[in-house]
């Protein structure tokens, strides 16, 4: 019998392949492969079974038992005796867009290390291109990719009220999405809490018209909780529907998210302050993921995937079985994917991760889909690259060559200082600085020894290359004729820009659109470094050893930089080059006042995402 082809998956086809491995579970068909293993972890009752066999069917496993206790005709047959057999593991909330590498090279970087499927929140591309979102998601797995990719369509597209970006997502998109695709499976997390509360919020309709049609169509909606602690607001958050969430910073949160009901998946960086008395306090863990959320291709090369979720946990002292269902069958049931994916059962992916000890999670090979897929971190599966079409590499519709003028801040007549708004990165004051700022030639200066520089967004996304400028403290480069821009700036995805002279923002911003988006660094006038992003200004098609090599020399040249340091009491910006700058651009909670690219609903840029107020950036 032909099976089909369940790389993507439909319901007809679901049907016909579960009625394939039952008759091969009751040996009424022959089976492809028994893999013999010394031990396996079941996940559903947290115990080793010993000296087991996993019959697998296509992609899919038809039958667990005892070793040798399978009746049917099996068509190869390896052991691994002295190996521990664990499942798959999984992302429950992953942007891979924040790798910085396209799907295909995830897949090569992340299986040997234990990672077969994601859920992909798919708000990055989707702001870059909505209407071809689900089909950029889905070409890497019709390629070949073993990696499987569960989409989980943006809630942020675009991110408020007061942006535009490549993409708009409301209750038609999202019922679609969830009744044409079984791998689309949730509502990516809602962000913008004020558009979920207040019903005088211009986003309101659209968040709840999403909201309203993942309830519809018996999806899942995910959370981003960020700043709030205050019991009426969780209890609001988790009233609303909205079932999980990642932003937890604190123990104290993770227990009040707990108590209300909502699905805590805990990230790695936030370990330290939550997981000794999270270990201590907490008797059942089903409720408790592991996430990676952001972590770029480098950062995965040094620390790992989800295996280094896993690892971290149990250094920290949790059980390794416990840990191991945080990255398996708890994700999974949170996602209600697990009749697919995050245990070694008959009727899911045969994604089997060998073991040759449990407790350091050494990984010896890794099986996904049926096949030997790596030896240690070596891939070993199929790349299947991938011809990415023009909508995936050319998105930067700046629309024109920019001038100097373009990022000049004219004053008013005959003055010789204007008030200026100044805000830094991770601002979350309840309101803006303002500074006297001295004028020129008829323009509002920096002040490079206030370390106040100068900011931008630049769309480019309706080719009028329309500009929002204002003035930054304590980021920047403080080298004359020096700036950097880059296409990545979460959510929206618009161009951001900060630089030392408008000279060379203008050069900055004109040369990433040459190269269809990624980083650009101009020193003292010239083109210093760059790192292109030819998919979607987010992504390249490269592995993660090339593009980390190209990433490193674009670190040496802005080492080369000098740049501003304005220190603060929560460490969320160092000395040297501002790669978080990147995150700087958010306006979901907890942010408040924020610069975005011009559009209709805020000409000037200039606006409070909580409020709706806007104003002025100099007066």
């Amino acid at each position: 019998m032909t099976l089909p082809d369940d790389l993507i998956l439909s319901p007809e086809d679901e049907v016909s392949i579960r009625q394939h491995l039952l008759l091969v579970a009751l040996a009424k068909r022959p089976a492809d492969l028994a893999i013999e293993v010394g031990r396996l972890l079941s996940v559903h009752s947290r115990h080793w079974l010993e000296d087991q066999e996993i019959v697998i069917s296509g992609r899919r496993i038809a039958y667990i038992g005892p070793r040798g206790s399978y009746r049917g005709e099996v068509k190869a047959r390896v052991s691994y005796p002295n190996l521990s057999a664990v499942p798959g593991f999984g992302e429950v909330h992953k942007h891979i867009e924040s790798t910085h590498i396209t799907p295909e090279y995830e897949a090569a970087l992340v299986i040997p290390r234990g990672n077969t499927w994601t859920c992909e929140a798919s708000h990055e591309f989707a702001n870059v291109n909505g209407p071809k979102n689900q089909e950029f998601w889905q070409k890497s797995r019709l390629a070949g990719s073993p990696l499987k990719i569960f989409i989980q369509p943006g809630s942020a597209v675009p991110p408020s009220a007061w942006e535009e970006s490549g993409g708009y997502y409301g209750y038609e998109e999202q019922a679609d999405f969830l009744e044409h695709d079984m791998g689309t499976v949730s509502l990516d997390e809602v962000m913008d809490w004020p558009a979920v509360w207040n019903p005088d919020n211009p986003g309101y309709s659209r968040m709840w018209g999403m909201i309203g049609a993942t309830f519809e169509k018996r999806g899942v909606v995910e959370g981003h909780g960020s700043g709030l602690i205050d019991p009426h607001d969780l209890s609001a958050f988790a009233a609303a529907g909205i079932s999980s969430d990642h932003e937890v910073w604190a123990f104290q949160e993770a227990w009040e998210r707990l108590s209300h009901g909502i699905f805590t998946e805990l990230r790695p960086f936030s370990y330290d302050v939550i997981m000794p008395q999270l270990i201590e306090k907490l008797e059942d863990w089903q409720n408790v993921a592991f996430t990676t959320d952001d972590r770029s291709a480098t950062e995965t090369l040094e620390k790992g995937a989800s295996d280094y979720n896993v690892r971290l946990a149990i250094e920290y002292g949790l059980a390794p079985e416990i840990a191991i269902q945080c990255a398996t069958i708890n994700p999974a049931r949170h996602m209600r994917i697990d009749q697919w994916v995050g245990s070694i059962s008959p009727g899911r992916y045969a994604d089997i991760v060998l073991l040759e000890d449990v407790k350091t999670l050494s990984i010896r090979h890794v099986y996904a889909d049926g096949q030997l897929m790596s030896e240690g971190k070596t891939f070993l599966g199929p790349l299947a690259p991938i011809d990415w079409p023009e909508w995936t590499t050319k998105t930067m519709n700046v629309g024109r060559t920019l001038s100097a003028a373009d990022f000049a801040i004219k004053a008013e007549p005959e003055r010789e200082t204007m008030q200026a708004a100044v805000l830094r990165p991770f601002h979350w004051n309840e309101d803006f600085w303002v500074r006297t700022l001295p004028v020129e030639g008829g323009e509002v200066q920096r002040d490079t020894k206030a370390l106040i520089t100068k900011w931008a967004l630049v769309d480019r996304y309706r080719g009028d290359g329309a500009v929002a400028k204002m003035f930054w403290a304590g980021c920047g480069p403080v080298d004359e004729d020096t700036a950097l821009c880059s296409s990545v700036a979460h959510d929206s995805h618009n161009v951001w820009c900060v630089g030392s002279s408008d000279a060379a923002m203008a050069k900055a911003v004109n040369r990433l659109q040459q190269i269809d988006g990624g980083w650009v660094l101009v020193h003292k006038g010239e083109v210093a470094a760059e790192m292109r992003f030819e998919v979607g200004g987010l992504m390249t098609a490269r592995s993660a050893e090339a593009y980390d090599v190209d990433m490193q020399a674009f670190y040496a040249a802005a080492a080369k930089v000098e740049w501003m340091y304005l220190a603060g009491g929560d460490n969320l910006w160092k000395p040297g080059f501002p790669e978080h700058l990147k995150f700087a651009t958010l306006t979901c909670s907890p942010w408040r006042w924020v610069l975005v690219a011009p559009s209709e609903a805020c000409p000037e840029g200039f606006v409070n995402v909580q409020t709706g107020e806007q104003h002025k950036v100099v007066w």
